[in-house]
């Protein structure tokens, strides 16, 4: 392999793309990954199962959107390196497989089509499987996500679902399914003879979190990975808590995310489904996705192509 080749392999989140370095023979992953906490090895029959390209190649290019927290961050500000949910699974999967991942921040709206045109092989950027994109890439699921409620630290409201916002402030960034699914809950809110919700809407999504802060509002309605990451990091994880009703694991109106792989390559598709399945039985994807404080959203099962629209 050429030192150029070798550069590519080691620096998993260059601003630009790795070219096409299948030829110049396969990388070597270190024999153990730690993810988490988990020593990850490879799975022989797993490696064996890959097209011959990636085998070839040792690498899998997958592009991802570069911040979106926690599936994907910068480990610091200016620095190329990258963390997040999305990265450490990928990670694992690649150590599973017994090949790299390699990461590329690409923008979210040039991803698939960047997929299509053989730049990458795969794309882990928290993309919702819908029947749209299933028409040009597969998806193997591995969370499913919605909307989640975050409240102050103990919950002092003793909020535990969305009917105990009826009568109450509740904060919510504005243009957002979040403010959709407040106003829709409102009908229920009058059908139970309770108060609509007084929505408090913000332009940005720290204004609402300031407004929670502040007691003006009893909850703030966001993505629930993020209100599980902000329950986390904020202030050590002393200033919030998300509210996880039964009945909603994933949040409300949850639909799957998946890794998005090109339809090209169908057994890179089934190696990926099956890792990330043997990932799931042995723990290793709870404590990656309770690392980022969003272990409710993680699927127990490997599904394809499941999404719900």
């Amino acid at each position: 392999m050429s030192t150029a080749s070798v550069l590519c392999v080691a620096i998993l989140a260059t601003v630009s793309a790795c070219g096409d370095n299948a030829s110049d023979g396969a990388a070597k992953p270190p024999a153990t990954t730690t993810i988490a906490g988990v020593a990850i090895t490879k799975d022989a029959a797993l490696h064996d199962a890959l097209p011959q390209e990636i085998k070839k190649s040792g690498t899998v290019r997958v592009a991802t959107d570069v911040p979106y927290a926690p599936f994907e961050m910068f480990v610091a500000e200016g620095k190329p390196e990258l963390t997040g949910l999305d990265y450490d699974l990928g990670q694992a999967l690649g150590a599973k497989l017994g090949v790299t991942f390699a990461f590329t921040p690409q923008k979210f709206d040039g991803i698939v089509p960047a997929i299509q045109a053989g730049k990458f092989e795969a794309a882990m950027s928290a993309m919702t499987d819908n029947k749209e994109r299933q028409a040009v890439v597969d998806f193997v699921d591995y969370s499913v996500s919605g909307s989640g409620i975050m409240v102050v630290k103990g919950n002092p409201e003793k909020i535990t679902n969305l009917d105990d916002l009826c009568g109450k402030k509740a904060a919510v960034q504005a243009a957002t399914n979040q403010l959709d699914l407040l106003k829709e809950h409102q009908a229920k809110c009058k059908a139970a003879g309770k108060g609509e919700i007084d929505i408090q809407t913000f332009p940005k999504d720290s204004d609402a979190q300031l407004a929670l802060r502040s007691d003006k509002v009893v909850a703030q309605v966001q993505t629930k990975p993020a209100a599980g990451w902000t329950a986390k990091t904020a202030d050590g994880g002393n200033a919030f808590e998300v509210v996880n009703d039964p009945a909603a694991e994933g949040g409300y109106g949850a639909s799957p995310n998946g890794i998005a792989v090109s339809k090209k390559l169908p057994q890179l598709t089934d190696a990926i489904q099956k890792a990330l399945q043997a990932l799931i039985d042995d723990g290793t994807v709870t404590k990656i996705f309770d690392k980022y404080g969003v272990a409710s959203i993680a699927l127990k099962e490997a599904t394809k192509n499941a999404a719900v629209d």
